[in-house]
């Protein structure tokens, strides 16, 4: 039988297949259950019918009050951290594609599930909260300073979009200048695009002068009126 070079590397990828795909797609479907729309049965409202019409944290805090906004936040970012989890716990090891990288995909995955969740019609939120539990399970050192950059746009703006677009494309920056491995990098890069692209809409109000703040947050500009 002729040596095929090939052979090695198609045999590897047709063992790791199976499970590496059902980890994915376990991770979207558990990225689809919404906070904000589970928890809004409970009260038998969708938020997706009232204030910006997006399932996520700020739209859940704008029309329902801060208390039924943090359980959205806490439940949205434990779903992001468990399909993290279980991608790294149960991933196969010495496999062409590492535990890691089944990490990080598994994140991706799960902040996909969020903004076109399956058993929501695929009208979901912007990911932001989700895309937290994975880093906090792939990458908690982060954390921090993405903290730090989205509350300091806060209090200079008020707009919490654009805060956390810009917080977003800190990771990039960072997963460079820390020098990590291509799956922390595409992840950042991937990442980082996706933000931006859910949250366009807000990025076109602001061009537009019609975006929305919580002008309570702005410090600055209440310390210049005192």
């Amino acid at each position: 039988m002729p040596f095929d070079p090939l052979s090695p590397q198609l045999s590897v990828v047709t063992q790791l297949a199976p499970i590496s795909v059902a980890l994915l797609v376990a991770a979207y479907a558990i990225g689809s259950l919404s906070g904000s729309l589970l928890l809004g049965k409970l009260r038998g409202v969708d938020i997706r019918t009232q204030g910006s019409g997006n399932a996520g944290g700020t739209n859940a805090f704008r029309t329902q009050g801060l208390r039924f906004a943090a359980a959205v936040v806490v439940f949205d970012i434990g779903k992001g951290a468990l399909a993290t989890w279980l991608a790294l716990r149960y991933a196969p090891v010495g496999h062409a594609l590492s535990v890691t990288s089944h990490g990080y995909l598994a994140a991706f995955a799960a902040v996909l599930g969020h903004v076109w969740p399956i058993w929501h019609g695929f009208r979901g939120g912007k990911g932001a909260a989700t895309l937290v539990g994975g880093l906090a399970v792939l990458w908690p050192f982060v954390l921090p300073i993405l903290l730090a950059v989205w509350a300091m746009v806060i209090v200079l703006s008020g707009y919490v979009g654009l805060a956390t677009v810009i917080a977003a494309l800190c990771l990039p920056l960072l997963a460079w200048l820390g020098d990590a491995g291509l799956p922390r990098l595409y992840f950042a890069l991937a990442a980082a695009v996706l933000i931006v692209f859910t949250h366009r809409g807000n990025l076109a109000r602001l061009r537009a002068g019609t975006e929305s703040r919580f002008n309570g947050a702005r410090l600055l500009h209440r310390w210049r009126r005192s």
